[in-house]
Formats: C-alpha cells, sequence, structure tokens
C-alpha cells in the first residue's frame, strides 16, 4: 500500500455540519418596524431559553405566508413576549404572523449523533411554555 504525502494531513482535518442549536417554535409576531435599521428584536426571556445570543444571526420562517429571511437577533424588553421584525424584513413578515426562529452551529462530525438542540415551544402570549431537546416527525404542537 504506497501512502501519499496527503494522507496524514487527512487523517488530521475535522469536518463540521451545520445542526440546529436553537429554535423558538410558533411564536406571533408583535410588530414590524420598516424604519428602523435591521434584525429581530426578541424577548429576551425567549433568547435565553433557546440559547440565541444577541448579534447572533438567525433565521426566520413566517408559518403564515411562507417568507423565509436571514438576520440578527436583538435583546427586547423580558417578559414582554415582543417579537419585532425591522428593517426590509417588515415586508414579508407582519404582525400577527406565526414564525419560527432558528439559530445553527458548527458542530464536529462525530459528535453530531450526541447534540440536541434547545427548543422552545411558546404560549399565544410569547411566553416560554416548555424547553424541549427533541422533536418528533410527524407531531403537531400548537
Amino acid at each position: 500500500m504506497t501512502s501519499t504525502p496527503d494522507a496524514g494531513r487527512d487523517a488530521a482535518r475535522t469536518s463540521f455540519r451545520s445542526v440546529l442549536r436553537g429554535k423558538i417554535h410558533r411564536a406571533v409576531v408583535t410588530e414590524a418596524n420598516l424604519d428602523y435599521v435591521g434584525s429581530i428584536t426578541i424577548d429576551q426571556n425567549l433568547m435565553e431559553a433557546s440559547g440565541i445570543e444577541e448579534w447572533e444571526q438567525v433565521h426566520v420562517l413566517d408559518i403564515t405566508n411562507g417568507a423565509r429571511l436571514e438576520t440578527y437577533a436583538i435583546p427586547g424588553g423580558r417578559g414582554t413576549g415582543e417579537i419585532c421584525i425591522n428593517g426590509a424584513a417588515a415586508h414579508l413578515v407582519h404582525p400577527g404572523d406565526l414564525v419560527i426562529i432558528l439559530a445553527f452551529e458548527w458542530v464536529p462530525s462525530d459528535l453530531v449523533a450526541g447534540h440536541h438542540p434547545r427548543i422552545v415551544h411558546v404560549t399565544a402570549q410569547n411566553q416560554p411554555l416548555e424547553v424541549v431537546e427533541e422533536e418528533h416527525p410527524g407531531t403537531v404542537r400548537v
């Protein structure tokens, strides 16, 4: 068996996968502010429960109209239930829309099997209802 000069380097290379780290499921948009520079404002309690950090990139999936966008998170008032879409995204997502907010992270491939995201289910007033670490396909949580 012959060895190539890159064989040792390839063996030491670690690959990473982007996996779900935090999720706020079925939150109600409380405000849309077109004149704000950008981002999504999220109640600090929801940010902490989901593990989403200030300035972190998030994906916003609008259940109501199918819009999908990427932006960054900024903290809103603690316990207010605030979910405010700011800037140009306010053309896509409106008050009263149901949204899913997702944050991802890069994890070494060999650690993916043991990875568990923080999934926050909320009440109709955007208060944390429960935090779980797994989802089951076909289960509808309203």
